[in-house]
């Protein structure tokens, strides 16, 4: 059967659909015209973007910037008083939480140091539970101690966020004090110390902290002595769990992939039956005697090098001034330098250590024998200088950009940012963003307002550790000295002449006698 034929379009021209070849080859011309210039604008608009954010780049490096202030986090508090610090980032698949608790080494008994550091090792006795968040998490699990906190840390996988918590919880709240735990855990830390050989420059910081302290906490190393951790027993771990590790004594920080609402029922389901304290030990401890003036020679004949070790009273980290002396410790250490060149090929330092209590403002540096005395005696001058006289400009920028950069290190990481905010909550600090600002707002009568507390009435300890036989008469002619172990002869009673007492026998005594009644 024949089909009709059909037809594509009408009879008339099809305008929408086809057009001539001329009207084709125009359009064409027409349209590269077009694309051309918007590929050139796309290409300026390109050039004005680099250019501009070059520009922005260069004016940021020429400018003294603030360091990088991390955003504040969600803050709550569990009934138990337990204060948490949560801040969630989305699409980390990480975690991090520092538990510290606000109290640390000062709190350790007389004559037992060390018992605050073997409570933290004793928290987590079974080394399967490190392997865990090592192995199985990629993570870590570590307790450190100082003077004034013991700070727990664990990082691990986000999705296990509720596990990590709830061995958070068996070390908190049902801690393993056995004394089969605790006389492994004590032996561990013993042999520690025990086969770490001890360097001059540890031997020169602990014997310049216990110049300057004496008996009080500071002047003692807050992981203990061999003596001092052999007389720790399990009711001293005991009684140290019992004063100190409460919830309400204690701040947790969480950092990570962890939403606040998931964080918080957990710490309710997991740590709220933590049994708060009744009351929380405070740190008042009777002020140290005045440190012997004398210098301090330590006996250790290894090679030519000394180390030399200058130190004074600090500051309280509440204290208004606290900011400035950080400042004034890198002010210290570039004068010290331009004073004695032969400083520069050597390590050298100056810290501000500051604790809960008046820390230490200590210089050190590791020279050779015959610079010892000269070390000494610069270090003083520059610190008695920077007490006299305001510091220039140039000098305090430098060393607000030095500090500034140190900052924004420090806060670069998760740690780092923990570690701010668990202090402002230690010991009462502002923000770390009003912290931040306060320091780029400290004046060159700041700095000289704090040396001068610091050398007032010029309280200086000093501590070389040497060859002794080379090193005392080289010091000697800088101020007295004392040699550590040396027997001072006792000063002999003055007997007298033989005509004194010749004399005195001659003389009668004269016997008052009473009078008589009438």
């Amino acid at each position: 059967m024949h089909l009709e034929a059909k037809r594509l379009t009408t009879k008339y021209a099809a305008s929408k659909m086809f057009c001539s070849p001329t009207v084709l080859s125009e359009f064409l011309k027409r349209s590269a015209f077009a694309a051309g210039l918007l590929m050139k604008s796309i290409a300026l608009k390109s050039l004005l973007r680099k250019g501009v954010l070059a520009a922005g780049i260069v004016a940021l490096l020429q400018s003294s910037v603030p360091a990088q202030v991390p955003m504040e986090p969600e803050r709550a508090r569990l009934l138990n008083g337990l204060r948490v610090l949560v801040w969630s980032r989305p699409g980390d698949q990480d975690v991090l939480l520092k538990l510290r608790i606000h109290s640390g080494a000062a709190f350790d008994l007389a004559g037992k140091g060390g018992s605050m550091a073997l409570l933290g090792d004793i928290l987590f006795p079974d080394p399967t539970t490190r392997e865990y968040f090592t192995e199985e998490m990629q993570g870590r699990l570590n307790v450190t101690t100082n003077h004034d906190s013991l700070t727990i840390t664990m990082q691990g996988r986000a999705r296990e966020f509720e596990r990590i918590v709830e061995i958070l919880r068996t070390a908190l709240v049902t801690p393993q004090l056995t004394p089969e735990n605790v006389a492994r855990v004590r032996e561990g830390r013993i042999k520690v110390i025990k086969e770490t050989a001890i360097s001059p420059a540890i031997l020169a910081d602990r014997a310049i902290a216990a110049r300057l302290f004496g008996d009080f906490p500071y002047g003692r190393p807050y992981g203990g002595s061999v003596e001092s951790l052999e007389r720790v027993e399990r009711p001293d771990l005991m009684l140290a769990r019992e004063r100190f590790l409460s919830p309400n004594n204690a701040t947790l920080v969480i950092i990570g992939g962890v939403q606040s609402n998931r964080a918080m029922r957990a710490l309710r389901q997991l740590l709220g039956i933590w049994r708060k304290s009744e009351q929380v030990v405070a740190a008042t401890f009777r002020q140290p005697s005045p440190p012997d003036l004398r210098t301090l020679i330590v006996n250790s004949p290894a090679d030519q090098s000394v180390e030399v070790r200058l130190a004074m009273r600090g500051l309280n980290r509440q204290d208004a001034d606290t900011p400035a002396a950080e400042l004034l410790a890198v002010l210290a250490r570039q004068r010290w330098i331009n004073k004695l060149p032969e400083l520069a090929k050597s390590p050298v330092y100056v810290r501000h250590e500051a604790f809960t209590l008046p820390g230490m403002f200590v210089m050190g540096v590791s020279v050779d024998n015959l610079l010892a005395g000269k070390a000494l005696a610069s270090a003083k001058e520059v610190m008695q200088s920077l007490a006299s006289s305001p510091v220039s400009g140039s000098e305090l920028e430098q060393a607000k950009n030095e500090a500034i950069a140190q900052a924004n290190k420090e806060l670069s990481n998760a740690d780092g940012i923990a570690g701010a905010w668990l202090d402002s909550d230690t010991y009462g600090l502002p923000s770390v963003a009003e912290r931040m600002r306060g320091l780029s707002a400290i004046s060159s009568s700041d700095i000289q307002r704090a040396a001068s507390r610091l050398v007032r009435d010029n309280v200086f300890a000093s501590v070389v550790v040497g060859n002794a036989d080379v090193l005392k008469a080289q010091i000697e002619g800088y101020g007295k000295v004392e040699s550590m172990g040396e027997i001072v002869p006792k000063t002999e009673p003055r007997v007298e002449s033989r005509s004194d007492l010749k004399t005195n026998n001659n003389v009668k005594p004269q016997i008052k006698t009473p009078p008589k009644p009438e």
